[in-house]
């Protein structure tokens, strides 16, 4: 590949979630800061919402190493498209206990989930469960998790849970009547947003030091903003369109990226942000162009007032 060919020890842009490379955008950061503060309060349940990519799996990772090294029993489930019985299984899988046994009946089994929260809680431990993709949870697994959260002790909850999940989750907990107490229940919550042109700049050159890189600046101002359009700010399209483009320069034999090479980049990828006038309407209203199918009337009155308007601020 091209590590060689860039002083690299291992490659800077890869899509996995390794929290060695997370950098701390100000809604990430703000994000972690909202997520720390909640569960440090004893708080029942935490909700943490972005679009696809804006790295909601890797932020919960860095907070499950945080609360690991403290006082805290952390339980990740990464598979929410499980019935009630299937979540309260998994659970007690993530707390150590053993598996289900059908002779003794599912109360018995909650009974045994319940005895270990209280025997951490004497141990001065505060248990937090993770529910990733929580936006494709059925309703009634949903409610099933808001009742494991009842048991309490005068002072504080005994179960703690935090929700990441797309945009898609606000809108069912905004919109539907029989979530309603469970959306009572969520006391902290926080959005994770697509990153500026400012922060695409230094997240691209803490990537590549932590990956070994030491020479100077190697995307180039234009090549950093043509990112920035194709992205819409968000990471994982800046790591794929970074990764392609370093490979197209490797391939061309220089040592800096430039536009032509994030073009071709962008040119092998889908799912990307349009450039211009689209792509600035796409970062400031991520659902707008769904809208604009039914409503394109409105979208072309929006995008020349737009274009006249704000086109200095959005550049």
């Amino acid at each position: 590949m091209y590590r060689s060919h860039f002083g690299l020890k291992e490659l800077p842009f890869q899509i996995t979630p390794d929290t060695d490379f997370l950098y701390f955008s100000q809604a990430a950061q703000e994000t972690l800061n909202v997520a720390m503060v909640a569960l440090s309060f004893g708080e029942g349940f935490v909700k943490i919402t972005g679009e696809v990519g804006t790295g909601k799996t890797l932020l919960c990772r860095k907070l499950l190493t945080m609360l690991g090294e403290r006082h805290f029993v952390t339980a990740y489930l990464i598979n929410p498209m499980m019935k009630p019985e299937d979540a309260y299984k998994a659970f007690a899988g993530e707390l150590g206990l053993e598996a289900f046994d059908e002779s003794r009946g599912f109360q018995h089994f909650i009974k045994l989930i319940t005895d270990r929260l209280i025997e951490l809680k004497a141990q001065n431990k505060n248990v937090v469960l993770f529910i990733d993709e929580a936006q494709t949870l059925a309703d009634e697994t949903l409610e099933a998790i808001r009742l494991m959260t009842n048991l309490e002790t005068e002072k504080q909850k005994i179960l703690q849970v935090v929700l990441l999940g797309q945009p898609e989750l606000d809108q069912r907990l905004e919109n539907q009547y029989n979530l309603r107490q469970l959306r009572q229940r969520i006391t902290f919550s926080s959005r994770l947003k697509p990153m500026n042109l400012e922060e695409i700049h230094l997240y691209l050159n803490h990537r590549l030091q932590v990956a070994g890189y030491q020479g100077g600046e190697l995307f180039t101002p234009k090549a950093i903003k043509r990112i920035h359009g194709h992205s819409g700010g968000i990471p994982r399209l800046i790591n794929i369109l970074a990764h392609k483009s370093l490979m197209a320069a490797f391939g061309k034999g220089v040592t800096s990226v430039d536009t032509v090479h994030v073009a071709a980049a962008a040119a092998d990828t889908e799912g990307l942000y349009a450039t211009g006038l689209t792509g600035k309407m796409k970062r400031l209203f991520p659902r707008l162009i769904t809208v604009g199918v039914k409503w394109p009337a409105a979208v072309f009155v929006l995008g020349w007032w737009l274009d006249s308007h704000l086109s200095d601020h959005l550049s």
